[in-house]
């Protein structure tokens, strides 16, 4: 029997994470309802990360219920 892991969305930095608590910010508001996927390699120079206020190099939901 394999147990997979359920990606979930911070509801305040949208970090994706499959723990309970977000590595991002740690906070544990998570939701498994979120939309769009963006992945932050060079947040110092990324229009989108800027955008997003993203200072962190990871995978974002672009929009959390």
């Amino acid at each position: 029997m394999v147990l997979s892991m359920v990606e979930k969305a911070c509801r305040k930095c949208h970090y994706i994470t499959e723990g309970n608590v977000c590595p991002n910010c740690r906070s544990t508001d998570l939701s498994e309802d979120f939309s769009g996927l963006v992945i932050i390699f060079d947040p110092e120079n990324s229009v989108i990360a800027k955008n997003m206020n993203i200072e962190k190099k990871g995978r974002y939901a672009i929009k959390v219920r």
